[in-house]
C-alpha cells in the first residue's frame, strides 16, 4: 500500500526549501588547532613542549614515539611491491565450480 501524503497545509510550496539557514557551519579546526598549539607558557609554545615531550621519550627508547617523531618529520616510508615474476610464465591453477544443487564438482 503506498504511504500517503501529508495534507496540504502541512506540504512545502512550491520553490519552498525545507531547511532556510541551512547546514551549521562547523568550526575552523586548522584554526583552532593553530591557535591551542601556538599558546605559549614560560616563553615556549604548547607545540615546542610537546615536541619536546616526545623527543625525550624516544631518546628514553619509546619505539611508538621515534616513530612519530620520524612519520612527521620526513613522512612515512613507501611500501613496494614486487609485482613481477622474474621472467617466468604464471600459471594458474584451474577453478573448480560447485554445484550447490547436487553438490557435484566440475572442472572448467
Amino acid at each position: 500500500m503506498p504511504t500517503p501524503l501529508p495534507p496540504e497545509h502541512a506540504r512545502f510550496k512550491k520553490g519552498q526549501t525545507g531547511n532556510p539557514r541551512g547546514r551549521p557551519k562547523l568550526p575552523d579546526l586548522k584554526a583552532a588547532m593553530a591557535a591551542v598549539l601556538a599558546d605559549e607558557a614560560n616563553g615556549r609554545t604548547a607545540l615546542d613542549a610537546i615536541l619536546a615531550a616526545l623527543r625525550m621519550k624516544a631518546a628514553k627508547g619509546d619505539v611508538r614515539a621515534a616513530q612519530l617523531l620520524l612519520d612527521r618529520g620526513y613522512g612515512k616510508p613507501k611500501e613496494t611491491i614486487d609485482h613481477t615474476s622474474g621472467g617466468e610464465k604464471i600459471v594458474m591453477p584451474p577453478i573448480a565450480w560447485v554445484d550447490t544443487r547436487n553438490r557435484e564438482t566440475t572442472d572448467d
